[in-house]
């Protein structure tokens, strides 16, 4: 082997021993065995797709939470409701004894009236300014003041795992009807039977209010279902948010004491080469002419 071929593989292994060296700083001061592809094609692109999965899940844990949210401010106003509704109920089995007259049935039928407000107003409860019985609308009600429906009927959905959508909203129109057909027309309608005193009305009032309060317990039922499916989906997404966090952690960064370690020997292993090939090249010409 000639001096320059030495002297050449010489400065080839120095600077791979450098390399190495720079590399085992690198991970010991950044943390992570793996700062670029090249450092380990293989684990760089596991930790590519792990992280990707990892995303996802995070953000099935959001849609989630988002879900139950509105779930749960809708079960919230359907409980209202109800307790709304029974009250009508009672109003309206008091309204049609003989016993209450004049000022009495106005007094139960200005309170029929105020429930039914108030039921307007819980029928158009909105989250992140969107009514929540409104379906897909744009708008920022569900019914109009009048008790028809001015949403938009469809399926509100939120992703929470992979394939899997959950339907978030309750169907206000179904639930409360609309326009002349609303249980808004027909408290309505039985605040002015009290007041006339007409108990065949009356009845059929009270009878209308059951069929609405049944309905409404049906869909708390649901909704209770679906909130629970929502919750358990988000409880499984960050479980797997931390096993995934745990896969990248174990796939990307360095045990401290092995990184410095490595740094430690890789600096041994440089002056070795240092030395070595300053002996290499020290020679010169006339050395060689001696």
């Amino acid at each position: 082997m000639t001096h320059g071929s030495m002297t050449l593989s010489s400065l080839n292994n120095l600077q791979a021993s450098l390399g190495r060296l720079a590399q085992s700083q690198e991970q010991l001061t950044t943390g992570k065995r793996i700062n670029r592809a090249s450092d380990d094609p293989t684990d760089a692109a596991r930790a590519m797709r792990t992280r990707s999965s990892l995303a996802d899940h995070e953000q099935y844990a959001r849609n989630g939470a988002d879900g139950a949210t509105w779930l749960n401010l809708t079960d919230s106003r359907l409980q209202s409701m109800n307790d709304s509704l029974r009250r009508v109920h009672e109003l309206g089995l008091i309204g049609g004894t003989d016993t209450n007259v004049g000022a009495a049935r106005e007094a139960l039928a200005v309170e029929v009236e105020q429930l039914r407000d108030k039921l307007l107003t819980e029928a158009n409860a909105t989250y992140l300014g969107r009514p929540i019985f409104g379906g897909i609308t744009s708008g920022d009600k569900a019914f109009a003041d009048d008790g028809t429906f001015v949403g938009t009927s469809g399926d509100v959905q939120r992703t929470v795992a992979d394939g899997v959508d959950v339907v978030i909203n309750s169907d206000g129109q179904a639930l409360f009807g609309s326009g002349a057909t609303s249980m808004f027309a027909e408290l309505d309608a039985l605040a002015n039977a009290i007041r006339a005193g007409d108990k065949v009305a009356i009845k059929a009032g009270i009878d209308q209010v059951a069929v609405r309060s049944g309905k409404v317990v049906d869909e708390l039922s649901s909704v209770g279902t679906r909130t629970n499916r929502v919750e358990a989906a988000v409880v499984a997404a960050k479980d797997s948010v931390l096993a995934l966090n745990s896969s990248v952690s174990e796939l990307e960064n360095v045990e401290l004491a092995e990184a410095m370690m490595q740094v430690q020997m890789h600096q041994v292993s440089y002056q070795a080469a240092l030395a070595g090939t300053s002996k290499v090249i020290q020679p010169s010409l006339m050395d060689f002419l001696r």
